[in-house]
């Protein structure tokens, strides 16, 4: 009965209630039962409704306040969002002639629950209360990930995200169905990787993706690091180092304090801003993290013992374009991911100079914006991870890096807050006292005005025309 407690002490289902008193034929499914059998607060319900689900969402938004809007005309989906009580409801046809149909056709066992709107018991057909009590995956039928190979990333998503076994027989059935689960639209593929690299425990995620063989069909890129042998400042081939940043961006996310100084907690709120794709910038960190080094296969080259990868940056940001372009991320994301491949290397090379000018500070900000906070935290993750027998891995640098990430973690965040100096010459009045024309000469003279007064080489106009002109 603790499911029904659950829903009944539930907002969202009391003011659903409210908005549908007397309708026939209206179950909660799915999530909404199960988080309320793991005694977790339900906030967003899904329903199967006998009627017209349009109209049942259009009471809802009505009894709310909200729009109701169509989600899916394929699958007869509306959705209500109650953005200020953060609720968000789901209606969807029944599907077949009863909800006991309706709940053959799902996927796993932990989701084919049923409890009517009024409050009766639940019906659970295929013993899904038992297996979720018992910490086990299982699906409805043998044919369920045929039905929809998108359930081939929901089950490491789902055991992962909830601490569950994946059932021996579910899990064979997961690996001959394996080379389809790239056949899903992009964006639902996008949706569950979503979820799994932004949940509670990405690295089993992504560990069962490999050991289900979907890896492979959804992110062969990721696949193809395998094997990929280093040079002596790693001690682990791509793949395994990648797996590696991935854990250390869960840990320099877990210690900011030790990562990001007296600065910590600008940067996790800096991580918690929403970023695109309903993925904020924590996520979108850990999926800079598998894909930094994706580009490091196609560049490797030897010469004379040593093995490098040159140019795996920039090449890296072609190929998460085309990773995001498959999975259909917006155009927001994917330059976000980009960055993040593309700038990875920029900290590491400046541990020499330091301590930093102004100048090399500001040329960094420059370079790196707008994900300089983020690309440098995943540079720290990126350094924790070498631990090879060269240079780069040795005690020192590391400390040394981690120093120097803090400055740059603090320049970084005063830089989105406050932007770059206000010049002290318009470009107008650049060009009328040096002399020049609009077009790139120009532009060189205001991003080294720019420089100088970050620098403090410059405090007024008579000394920016008199440095310029120099």
């Amino acid at each position: 009965m603790s499911a029904l407690e659950g829903l009944a002490a539930a907002p969202v289902v009391a003011a659903t209630r409210r908005a549908l008193r007397g309708a026939e034929g209206v179950w909660i499914v799915g999530g909404a039962v199960r988080d309320a059998a793991l005694g977790r607060a339900v906030a967003d319900l899904d329903l199967a409704v006998a009627g017209d689900p349009g109209a049942a969402a259009r009471a809802i938004g009505k009894e709310l306040g909200e729009h109701a809007f169509e989600l899916s005309a394929e699958f007869g989906t509306w959705r209500v969002v109650a953005r200020e009580r953060g609720w968000q409801i789901d209606v969807t046809a029944l599907r077949g002639d009863g909800i006991e149909t309706d709940l053959a056709e799902r996927d796993f066992t932990i989701g084919a629950v049923a409890v009517s709107l009024d409050g009766e018991r639940p019906i659970d057909p295929y013993g899904g209360l038992t297996d979720l009590a018992e910490k086990r995956l299982r699906v409805v039928s043998d044919r369920s990930f045929l039905a929809d190979p998108l359930r081939l990333l929901r089950a490491p998503r789902l055991a992962a995200e909830l601490e569950l076994e994946i059932e021996p027989r579910t899990a064979d059935l997961a690996r001959a169905a394996a080379p389809r689960a790239g056949d899903p639209a992009g964006e639902r593929q996008l949706a569950e990787l979503r979820r799994l690299m932004g949940g509670p425990d990405p690295l089993r995620g992504l560990s069962l993706l490999g050991e289900l063989g979907v890896e492979g069909a959804v992110l062969p890129e990721l696949e193809l690091l395998r094997g990929v042998e280093q040079g002596p400042n790693h001690h682990l081939d791509v793949y395994d180092h990648t797996i590696a940043v991935l854990e250390h961006t869960l840990e320099v996310e877990a210690d900011l304090d030790r990562f990001a100084g007296d600065r910590a907690e600008e940067v996790q709120a800096l991580l918690e801003e929403p970023l695109a794709d309903e993925m904020n910038r924590r996520t979108a960190l850990r999926f800079g993290a598998l894909f930094h080094d994706i580009a490091k296969p196609e560049t490797k080259a030897e010469s004379n013992g040593f093995v490098g990868f040159k140019g795996h940056d920039e090449v890296g940001a072609e190929t998460i374009g085309s990773i995001c372009g498959r999975l259909r991320a917006s155009r927001k994301l994917t330059q976000h991911l980009q960055g993040l491949a593309r700038h990875h290397l920029r900290l590491g090379f400046l541990i020499a100079e330091m301590p930093l000018p102004p100048r090399r500070v500001h040329a960094y900000l420059r370079a790196t914006e707008p994900v300089t906070v983020d690309v440098t935290l995943l540079t720290v993750a990126d350094r924790l991870s070498a631990r090879g027998a060269g240079p780069i891995a040795s005690p020192e640098m590391v400390a040394a890096h981690l120093q120097l990430a803090r400055e740059m973690v603090a320049a970084g965040l005063d830089w989105r807050r406050e932007g770059p100096p206000e010049p002290l010459l318009r470009g107008d009045e650049i060009a009328a006292e040096l002399g020049i024309e609009p077009g790139p000469e120009l532009g060189s003279a205001l991003a080294e005005l720019e420089a100088a007064q970050y620098a403090g080489e410059v405090t007024d106009r008579a000394g920016a025309i008199e440095h310029l002109r120099r």
